[in-house]
Order: structure tokens, then sequence, then C-alpha cells
């Protein structure tokens, strides 16, 4: 059956929304909600997981494994140092830093985007849709980035 012409567009608006309230969650104080933190967390942990073991078993996202998650650590671990938290009438709420957190979205808006201008979409049966050992690289260090600033929030609020 036929790709109707316009899913190609509904799909990137699909993403273009889902960025749009990533970032926007990102400005601004935040009202920290434990069981949406610990859910987080979990999901986060599954998919380093499973980005482990496909790194590991394709011996050339093994570089980008490497560096993606220890960039994505050190970024993590810089946005905790930058995060404001308090208690207002029992609420703990927290600030991240925008920019830290901007430019780790932007850096995988950005080379998603660059594949969709060059169109490298792989043919059917042909590549994984992770082949690129720099895209897989950025999503390491986006799943590395939002494990280690969550887990150090986690710790934070717990001191509260």
């Amino acid at each position: 059956m036929p790709v109707p012409a316009i899913m190609p567009l509904l799909a990137t608006a699909g993403v273009g929304w889902l960025y749009y309230r990533r970032i926007r969650r990102q400005l601004g104080r935040q009202v920290y909600r434990p069981q949406r933190a610990a859910l987080r967390i979990a999901l986060l942990s599954l998919l380093a997981c499973g980005l482990l073991v496909v790194g590991g078993s394709a011996h050339r996202l093994l570089p980008a494994l490497a560096i993606g998650g220890l960039a994505g650590a050190a970024l993590g671990w810089l946005a905790l140092r930058h995060m404001r938290v308090w208690v207002v009438d029992g609420v703990r709420r927290y600030v991240s830093n925008p920019w830290i957190g901007g430019v780790v979205t932007l850096l995988l808006a950005a080379r998603l985007a660059w594949r969709a201008y060059r169109f490298e979409v792989p043919a059917a049966g042909t590549q994984p849709l992770m082949a690129s050992p720099l895209t897989y690289g950025l999503v390491v260090l986006l799943v590395a980035y939002y494990l280690v600033s969550g887990i150090g929030l986690v710790r934070r609020m717990r001191a509260f």
C-alpha cells in the first residue's frame, strides 16, 4: 500500500512538537514529581541497556558508544552543578540549566535534520536505523545526559 505524500510532513511535525515540548520543559521552574522521575530513570535505563547491547555487538559503533556516553555523563554532571533546588510551601521545585539541556537537544535535532536533508533513510533490509556512528553517539550522549541528571536530581531531592 503506498504511503500518502503527506505522511513525512506529519511525522516531521510530530517530531517538532515533541522537541518543542521537551525544550519548553527545560525552561523555568519545575515541580519535582518523584513517580515521574523514577519512571523516566527506569525507561532511560532500559534504553541505555539496549544501546549498550547494540553498540557492543557492532564494533564500528564502539567509539561512538564510549565518546557519547562519557560526553553525556559529563554534561549531565555539569547540568547538576548548575541546577537550583528549593522547597516552597512544602513543594519541591528545581530549575535546570536551560543552556546545557538546549545544546544537547539541538545537537540531536541538528543531526536528524541533516540526515533528513541528505535523505539518509536506509533501504528496506539493508541497514539498521542507527547505522550512522555519529547519530548513534548523539543518541547515547542524550540518554547518558538525561540519565545522569535524572539520578542526580533524585538524589538531591532526597536531601530535602
